[in-house]
């Protein structure tokens, strides 16, 4: 395993990051962009899973509170998700990654179906596994549903992926006193209440301590050096984990 800290890793891509500078859909250079950083992390020899989310289509939530009922208005988000997985899948098969798409609702002509063994056996064969419709239920979050599909095939690690590079004491965009954390622990996220990911998703790393890894996936090789052990970005974690990331590096 030389040249690289972490075998399995599980990437969180939002929809959002699919739109690159567009306000709405799929963006085909900011794609194959994201297809071509996974591409050098699978030739190293790591196992990659992508959960991504729909917010570039179709946000669940946002509809709900506009008067749409909530488990309909999730399952359309739900079927967002599918879309951007296909446009992921075909930007990476376009460039040699063998690649499957498992999808929490079934969807014969379009996705396999999730199935926990069947995800593992793709990866242990060097195939990208790309998670589409989050967990197959109305009311948990793309974040939850990368949370359980981390801990179900055993990865190292999740890496969120975001526009900024880190966790900040509040929002870098809006506040220039905005201070980056380098490590903060999962317990604290909750407590201040910081846009990491959902408070659900959060407690179940904390529960199950798998170490979250927030960062700029806007940066080239920021995923590679994630994966070789640097530091950048904010390591979310347990209070050991901090401790656990320098010895590794």
């Amino acid at each position: 395993m030389k040249g690289f800290t972490y075998k399995r890793i599980l990437l969180k891509l939002s929809g959002e990051a699919l739109m690159g500078e567009k306000s709405y859909g799929i963006d085909s250079t900011t794609v194959h962009f994201m297809a071509s950083e996974i591409r050098g992390i699978v030739a190293m020899g790591v196992e990659i899973a992508v959960v991504i989310g729909g917010g570039n289509i179709f946000r669940g939530v946002e509809a709900s509170v506009k008067g749409m009922e909530r488990a309909s208005a999730d399952y359309m988000g739900m079927l967002a998700t599918v879309i951007n997985a296909l446009a992921l899948q075909n930007s990476l098969e376009k460039i040699g990654v063998h690649t499957r798409v498992q999808s929490a609702i079934e969807m014969q002509e379009l996705a396999e179906p999730y199935i926990r063994r069947r995800a593992m056996r793709h990866l242990e064969k060097g195939r990208v596994v790309i998670f589409a419709a989050g967990t197959g239920n109305p009311y948990f979050t793309t974040d939850t549903a990368a949370a359980l599909r981390a801990m179900e095939i055993g990865a190292e690690i999740i890496l969120k992926a975001t526009k900024v590079d880190g966790v900040y004491t509040s929002d870098p965009m809006k506040d220039p006193t905005a201070k980056k954390y380098s490590f903060i622990s999962y317990i604290d996220v909750l407590r201040k209440g910081l846009s990491v990911m959902d408070s659900t998703a959060i407690s179940l790393c904390m529960d199950n301590n798998l170490p979250i890894m927030v960062f700029n996936v806007r940066a080239k090789g920021n995923i590679k050096k994630i994966v070789q052990g640097k530091r950048i970005g904010t390591l979310v974690g347990g209070n050991n984990a901090e401790g656990t990331q320098k010895k590794d590096r």
